[in-house]
């Protein structure tokens, strides 16, 4: 009997636990439909806005973006890690911090620290890097304005010398399954695409000068690049955390009906073990 109520109490315990996975699923998919919608609204936009500044930079002479686009000797560099600030979503978080630590190796000779965005990258990195500055509460409020004193602090610390180069380290979201790890290069500005023919900028007015007009748009594109990184990774994680979800309440509900057999089969074994012995007593006082 102790055995049968041992298998009960597991049984309890693994329906327990699948009533909570099977919630935080619900909820997750929820969730991940307005964060997938706010950055598919995004992307084209984002992309749209640094094609225009590509586009612009083509057509002028010389190096366009002033400090922007230094490219100086690497010898510091500071990783953006973009994390998550709750667990419970596969890899999610993993994965970005196993990317952390190649960069790291690529960078290996040179000064490499780490700025985290999230409280699972800032728990796990800050054993390991010098985490440089971190914003945790970012997800509460996930809005253009907030993400943009992130960024401006970050192009600070670029303009002025403390970092040769800045990357951002995020997952980008593809769907609900899959999500890709990505390190984009933040500062220096990568370089102009020189494909792009100067016949383009024809069909436009300029008004002021186009040079007004790209060092205007540098820093939006920066702080849009980032709230793009940002809200990549706010929808990855809820696909990640729905999928690991779904994952451990079908595990929980096999496990249960697994637990629910084990326990009807010692049951039968323990009812036949107590009609042989009435039998055996019946037997016995007959004879």
């Amino acid at each position: 009997m102790a055995n049968l109520k041992e298998i009960r109490n597991r049984i309890t315990s693994v329906s327990s636990t699948m009533q909570i996975t099977s919630a935080m699923k619900m909820v997750s998919a929820a969730k991940l439909k307005k964060a997938q919608d706010a950055i598919t609204a995004m992307r084209p936009y984002a992309e749209k806005l640094t094609e225009l500044l590509q586009d612009l930079s083509s057509t002028l002479e010389g190096e366009v973006g002033g400090d922007y686009t230094t490219q100086r000797e690497v010898k510091k560099v500071l990783l953006v890690a973009i994390t998550s600030n709750r667990g419970l979503c596969g890899a999610f978080n993993s994965n970005i911090i196993k990317e952390i630590k190649n960069r790291t190796e690529f960078y290996a000779g040179k000064q490499v620290d780490v700025f985290a965005i999230g409280k699972k990258g800032n728990d796990a990195l800050s054993k390991t890097h010098k985490v440089h500055g971190h914003h945790n509460a970012i997800f509460d409020h996930l809005t253009f304005e907030n993400v943009a004193g992130i960024a401006d602090n970050l192009t600070e610390k670029f303009l002025s010398g403390d970092y040769d180069r800045i990357e951002l380290v995020y997952n980008q979201f593809k769907n609900a399954a899959t999500q890709i790890v990505q390190v984009e290069q933040f500062l220096p500005l990568a370089p102009i695409n020189s494909d792009k023919t100067a016949s383009t900028a024809g069909d436009y007015i300029f008004e002021p000068s186009k040079e007004e007009i790209v060092l205007t748009l540098i820093p939006k594109s920066l702080k849009t690049q980032l709230y793009k990184g940002i809200r990549d990774s706010f929808a990855s994680e809820h696909g990640a955390r729905m999928t690991a979800m779904h994952k451990a309440t079908d595990n929980a509900t096999e496990l249960r009906n697994q637990l629910k057999l084990t326990y009807n089969k010692a049951r039968q074994a323990a009812i036949t073990s107590e009609i042989l012995e009435i039998v055996g007593g019946a037997e016995a006082l007959n004879g």
